[in-house]
């Protein structure tokens, strides 16, 4: 099963908030080209060859955040049971070599972009080295990570 087309609820919401934020500021930089313009040779215009590339950027990626929406499956994880790591779920867990306790949440490859640290859990793919390791782990079992840095012993403390 391919699980980076899933994505959470808030996921969404971010993303939808997203495209949002960027229609809204689309007016202004259009606004803004149209200014430069009017300031005459366009070929040694620094404000026109910006204003325009900013425009070129918003357009990538709002077109980028449509398709990509399109293409995912939302997922309600507040259903599922809380016996074991699954997407959508968070969980406390301690490193094992170090004893450091790491709260992860496991989310959609499309969503990671969108969180910005609100909480102190680390958020992670499900699709990504760790994600995947945590993924089906129930509380006492040891996830055993193989990240491109080595290899991780987590220990999963509690499903959150």
């Amino acid at each position: 099963m391919d699980l980076s087309i899933f994505i959470t609820v808030q996921g969404m919401e971010r993303l939808q908030k997203r495209i949002n934020e960027l229609m809204a500021e689309r007016p202004e930089v259009i606004k803004a080209v149209a200014v430069a313009r009017e300031f005459g040779d366009l070929s040694e215009n620094a404000e026109y060859k910006a204003a325009k590339e900013r425009q070129r950027a918003i357009d990538s990626e709002i077109d980028y955040l449509r398709r990509r929406a399109a293409q995912l499956k939302v997922v309600d994880p507040s259903g599922f049971p809380r016996d074991a790591v699954r997407f959508g779920t968070s969980c406390k867990t301690r490193d094992e070599e170090t004893m450091e306790e790491i709260s992860f949440l496991v989310v959609g490859a499309a969503e990671l972009n969108f969180y910005e640290n609100e909480t102190m859990m680390q958020v992670v793919s499900v699709v990504s080295p760790i994600g995947k390791g945590l993924l089906g782990k129930k509380p006492g079992e040891i996830a055993l990570i193989k990240a491109p840095m080595g290899e991780r012993m987590l220990k999963i403390l509690e499903i959150m």
